[in-house]
């Protein structure tokens, strides 16, 4: 309390009442998997398809991660994350294109970089020597790297400092040929769409990575704000024979103990392609055998158009699903199943399902997406790989996961205040405020809030013992909506004419 030592009237600032508690974001996505160019093992933030063109370079054949992103922000994603692999074990089948320029060979670093082109120039400064001139490489016209070098051997050859020194090429003598200061001239080396920036050589290491390394999913750790998991490249990984179904199983087996560990995202999980509705449920229940209640797992594959290859595809579905979950959150609420919504950018399935195909795999599951006449390619699943009723449904997990992270950081507040009545008092103010906000959104099921929650924290929940501790309890019990997967109507049969009003 300030000392007031003369007479007057002095105003003070009080704080009063509740806290406000601001939700936090429930539709953030993260996808691991190959892209044409940008850094390895370096979650990057997208906020749009140019965004990630610019980045991470454009559609390339054999690579799902952007066709992943691009359904993503076709079906109302907005933010994500994107963690390039597959850099520890040479980057591309074939790096990028080439040119011979004089007695040496010119190379992209990167797919899909643009159009560059490579230019020799005069050294810099005066009277040097004949073996002394400059590399300028160009993308579409524009000098962006500026190599002074020369032909003979020492630190200053243009083979060392070129691949010391720039991002975008390579250099290496030509076998056979002399090494001495090529002519002036210009040569392209332009993308090739055909390419694939598949890796030669890929483990479950590569996708798994290493918090500490921050590499693979696990430098995802370090990004708090991600609710939702996806790994598409590792179906396409298993489709080039770069790993075995053992291998993918381990990959899946670990997305999930990384959601479980982090407590406030879902992984979605793809499944192997081609597979009938038999052998999707042999899979989930016999070969994988997940059980999360931070997972789930949609079928079949879909199909979409790949600019890379001019033709539609089939392609793993999580992508596209993120997506479905990002738009179903803006326009309805996280407390809303995202099912029973369209997929845009889908063409085709790899598998038509039937009603009893579903009954098989929806108790188990199992999200399946199927066509339906006059309304299109939908979402007709809204399940967690929970065998817990408790956690059934993905929109009670994901409202619960919304729920705690949004009043973890809406009372830091209390850490360090006087651990007393008065605090007490404050905390279920501002919980119960909160809850309330989201019982009028629908998010909470009753008809009043009493009925929708409630918020415990007295003398019951913070005895003597634990305030000694220097613990604050707080209870909070929440009645969650649950969606209406089955809709029953019972018609009967009544008497034609017969009034049914005494008279």
């Amino acid at each position: 309390m300030p000392t007031y030592l003369s007479p007057g009237v002095y105003v003070e600032e009080v704080e009063a009442g509740a806290r406000p508690i601001e939700g936090v974001g429930t539709a953030v996505a993260a996808f691991v998997g190959f892209a044409a160019k940008g850094d390895y093992n370096t979650p990057t933030l997208v906020s749009n398809w140019s965004q990630y063109t610019d980045k991470f370079g454009d559609f390339a054949k054999g690579c799902y991660l952007p066709l992943a992103v691009y359904g993503y922000f076709l079906n109302g994603g907005t933010n994500c994350y994107v963690v390039r692999v597959g850099g520890s074990r040479s980057a591309a089948v074939e790096a990028g294109p080439t040119a011979v320029l004089g007695g040496y060979k010119l190379k992209a670093r990167e797919l899909g970089a643009g159009s560059l082109s490579v230019e020799v120039g005069e050294a810099a400064g005066e009277n040097a020597p004949d073996d002394r001139f400059s590399l300028l490489v160009k993308d579409n016209g524009k000098v962006v790297e500026t190599h002074q070098v020369s032909s003979k051997r020492g630190k200053e050859n243009v083979v060392t400092v070129v691949n010391t020194a720039s991002k975008l090429i390579t250099v290496e003598e030509v076998t056979g040929a002399a090494a001495a200061r090529p002519d002036k001239a210009s040569v392209a080396l332009r993308s090739e769409p055909a390419a694939s920036p598949v890796p030669r050589k890929v483990v479950a290491d590569d996708y798994v990575g290493d918090v500490s390394d921050r590499t693979g999913f696990g430098g995802l750790e370090a990004v708090d704000e991600i609710t939702m998991v996806s790994v598409p490249d590792l179906m396409s990984s298993y489709e080039h024979g770069l790993i075995t179904l053992e291998a993918v199983k381990t990959v899946q087996a670990a997305v999930i103990a990384h959601c479980e560990l982090m407590g406030d995202r879902m992984a979605i999980l793809d499944p192997p392609p081609s597979l009938s509705p038999d052998e999707i449920k042999n899979w989930k229940q016999v070969e994988a055998g997940f059980d999360s209640k931070y997972a789930t797992l949609y079928y079949p594959w879909i199909k979409v158009y790949d600019p890379s290859t001019s033709d539609n595809i089939f392609v793993p579905p999580s992508g596209h699903m993120a997506g479905v979950w990002a738009r179903t959150d803006a326009t309805r609420g996280v407390h809303k199943a995202p099912a029973n919504e369209t997929v845009r950018g889908a063409v085709a399935l790899q598998t038509q399902l039937t009603k009893a195909e579903q009954e098989l795999l929806n108790p188990i599951g199992v999200n399946c997406i199927r066509s339906f006449t006059g309304r299109g390619i939908r979402v007709w699943g809204a399940r967690t790989l929970s065998s817990d009723p408790a956690w059934r449904y993905l929109n009670v997990r994901r409202l619960f996961n919304y729920l705690e992270e949004s009043i973890l950081d809406g009372t830091q507040w209390v850490v360090f205040e006087p651990n007393d009545d008065a605090l007490w008092a404050r905390i279920r103010r501002t919980i119960a405020a909160f809850l309330v906000m989201e019982w009028r959104k629908g998010a909470l099921f009753g008809l009043t809030p009493d009925e929708a929650f409630y918020v415990k924290c007295d003398r019951e929940t913070n005895p003597a013992e634990g305030i000694d501790l220097g613990q604050v309890v707080c209870e909070v019990g929440i009645a969650p909506v649950k969606p209406a997967e089955f809709v029953i109507f019972r018609l009967a049969q009544m008497q034609g004419g017969t009034s049914l009003v005494n008279e």
